[in-house]
């Protein structure tokens, strides 16, 4: 073992054995916008052999301030975060696998992504997915850590299915639409993303190491700026929750249909097709060039119309801006795309 890992060796928690630990486990990211991105940086030169990442997005200027992997040029070029984030990764630990997977998560890929990893970190930012998440960590007995950050305000839990309270245990509802705060609306400080972040990661380090009963074992809730921290101790499984207890999937189970979702405060719409396809990126280019402005990489396309712009994914997924009304996003998307 090569000196890279010295001085967390030196740390008698973890140690040699520890460390060899670390190497050979197998980690699942989901979502690397800004908690994600310090999750990938913590647990990359931390030393953790497998990291999986998977996330939708591309890298824009607002994600600058506090998403810190990316560089200028990364939102220049409209890199997709997975890619942007594995590029930097492997010039931070060239001795770890990243696997970037530029991906919807949702019903029909979530259990292929969690079957083979020892562990799932949350750095989403929506309920959604949490649910989901959630459903298929149950489903499959998998650890995972809930994380969430927005203004100066996060919070965190480590979740142990069938062992300790699952999400839905805690938050037996799902927030509605527009009920809670984004980071589009509320803003974001950096140092409540950094704070959460390393919460989850040194959860993340007992756990692989095998140093569970150090784990906080609570839902744990700060404000920075406010000075606030709360520790709130949780007890046993909730009897009556609809995922744990009663085993109801309904997040994991749901019927395909083309998914669609308004991404608060970005003015944009998701859509998704119902079933896993690839698109001919360089063909949809060609296709559009005479409607509108058409840019390329080789991870999406970007076209824009009028007062509409949108970004698609080789996955055939796009990001339809200048418009929070999904019919007219379906609309534009089936005009355009047509898959």
């Amino acid at each position: 073992m090569n000196e890279r890992y010295s001085r967390q060796i030196l740390f008698r928690e973890i140690g040699k054995a520890g460390q060899e630990k670390l190497l050979n486990s197998r980690v699942l990211l989901v979502g690397c916008g800004a908690l994600g991105a310090s999750h990938a940086e913590i647990l990359t030169r931390a030393g953790v052999g497998f990291l999986r990442i998977v996330d939708r997005d591309f890298v824009e200027y607002t994600n600058l301030q506090r998403q810190t992997l990316y560089s200028e040029n990364d939102a220049k070029e409209r890199l997709p975060k997975a890619i942007a984030a594995k590029n930097r990764l492997s010039q931070i630990n060239s001795e770890i696998e990243v696997e970037a997977i530029v991906a919807d998560v949702n019903h029909s890929n979530i259990e292929s992504f969690i079957k083979d990893v020892d562990l799932i970190l949350d750095g989403t930012d929506n309920f959604q997915i949490r649910y989901l998440l959630n459903d298929a960590c149950v489903k499959h007995e998998k650890i995972w850590i809930y994380g969430a950050a927005v203004s100066s305000y996060g919070t965190t839990m480590t979740i142990f299915p069938n062992k300790t309270p699952c999400l839905r245990c805690i938050f037996e509802e799902m927030p509605s639409p527009g009920s809670a705060p984004t980071c589009d609306t509320a803003g974001v400080i950096q140092p409540i993303i950094s704070s959460i972040s390393a919460i989850q990661t040194t959860e993340a380090l007992k756990i692989l190491t095998g140093n569970t009963d150090k784990l906080h074992k609570s839902l744990i809730q700060i404000d920075v700026w406010q000075n606030d921290w709360r520790k709130i101790k949780l007890s046993k499984p909730n009897a009556d929750c609809e995922t744990c207890a009663k085993r109801n999937f309904e997040f994991l189970d749901a019927e395909s249909s083309e998914f669609s979702a308004v991404l608060c405060g970005r003015n944009a719409v998701q859509i998704a097709p119902p079933r896993a396809v690839r698109i001919d990126l360089a063909n949809l280019a060609e296709r559009l060039k005479n409607l509108g402005e058409v840019k390329q990489n080789e991870y999406l396309v970007r076209f824009t119309t009028g007062e509409n712009e949108l970004t698609v994914f080789s996955d055939a997924r796009a990001i339809i801006r200048g418009t929070d009304d999904v019919s007219v996003a379906r609309s534009l998307y089936a005009k355009y795309i047509g898959v």
